[in-house]
């Protein structure tokens, strides 16, 4: 049987299940694996994770492709000029994974700054010797500045939180417009990238990876920021020097950093490894069970009406 849906997953919940009973071509085979190539010339729909890449040379052999459905907000990963240039339509999974993602944003900080990673550590060795007035003294939040970078739906929801346990927001301002951002009755300013990082005593990155983002927070950006800093991302990595921002960590300028997404993962820098005030996660943003089956359900009712409405 030829193969006109082409999954490298099978994903979270009933859904795609639900579009190989309307469509019994739908296999699920390897990314890139010799059944996939094979595939790949009848194939009118692929759906790829955020992990797994697609180039133009990747697409030749697609002659009757129709959709591109990724399993992400994200779309950075697909050549998307190609594809607007042939016709073929992408789908991706906005908007459901908002709360998801701002929670382990928070979850990020304030194991961050309350020494989670550290606590657990001395109880699981057994050293601990009982409660000590300094016992791993951590940071407040209240009257403190987070600075956003990505006014969208993750990074609002983001600063709604951090606004409810008492930080002052601010947003960097993109376009340059100086129009306030608003977050239900109240609303936050939008800065200057340099501004924003001189008043942060917390950032929180929520913007997508483009040509305009990618290498944002250079060295010189980062050294910008108030000595003890902390960082988190559960963007996209290469909006960050990681480098920089390792070694700026080693010398004491950032009180800390939370990370969720790498540069070039799931490889990440080494040093990341053995770094001190870290909290590191495998890009967990979305994790949860119901934003996963609502993920999967978008993307396969996005497949569906691109398929019915070529008329095939």
């Amino acid at each position: 049987m030829s193969i006109r849906i082409l999954s490298t997953s099978p994903l979270v919940g009933p859904h795609i299940e639900g579009l190989g009973k309307e469509f019994p071509e739908l296999r699920v085979v390897p990314y890139r694996s010799a059944t996939w190539s094979e595939a790949l010339p009848g194939a009118e729909a692929l759906v790829v994770l955020l992990s797994e890449p697609l180039t133009e040379t990747d697409l030749e052999p697609c002659a009757n492709l129709r959709v591109i459905g990724t399993y992400s907000v994200g779309t950075n990963h697909l050549p998307l000029d190609h594809c607007k240039a042939r016709g073929i339509q992408v789908v991706n999974t906005p908007g459901v994974l908002t709360d998801a993602t701002a929670d382990l944003a928070l979850t990020l900080l304030l194991a961050l700054t309350r020494r989670v990673r550290e606590g657990e550590a001395l109880l699981r060795s057994g050293q601990w010797k009982g409660w000590a007035p300094d016992l791993l003294l951590g940071s407040g939040l209240a009257g403190k500045t987070c600075g956003i970078l990505g006014s969208g739906p993750i990074g609002r929801a983001f600063a709604r939180r951090v606004r409810a346990m008492g930080m002052k927001v601010v947003f960097w301002d993109r376009e340059g417009s100086g129009e306030a951002v608003g977050l239900g009755e109240e609303t936050a300013r939008r800065l200057p990238l340099d501004d924003l990082l001189r008043l942060s005593n917390v950032l929180s990155l929520h913007c997508p990876l483009t040509d305009r983002t990618r290498g944002l927070l250079s060295r010189e950006k980062l050294a910008l920021l108030p000595e003890g800093v902390f960082i988190i991302n559960t963007a996209r990595g290469g909006i960050m020097d990681e480098r920089a921002a390792i070694e700026l960590l080693h010398g004491g300028m950032i009180g800390g950093v939370g990370l969720d997404v790498y540069e070039n993962e799931p490889e990440i820098d080494p040093r990341w490894r053995t770094a001190p005030r870290t909290v590191l996660l495998p890009h967990l943003g979305s994790a949860t069970r119901e934003t996963r089956e609502e993920m999967s359900r978008l993307l396969c009712d996005g497949i569906r009406n691109v398929l019915k409405s070529s008329g095939t």
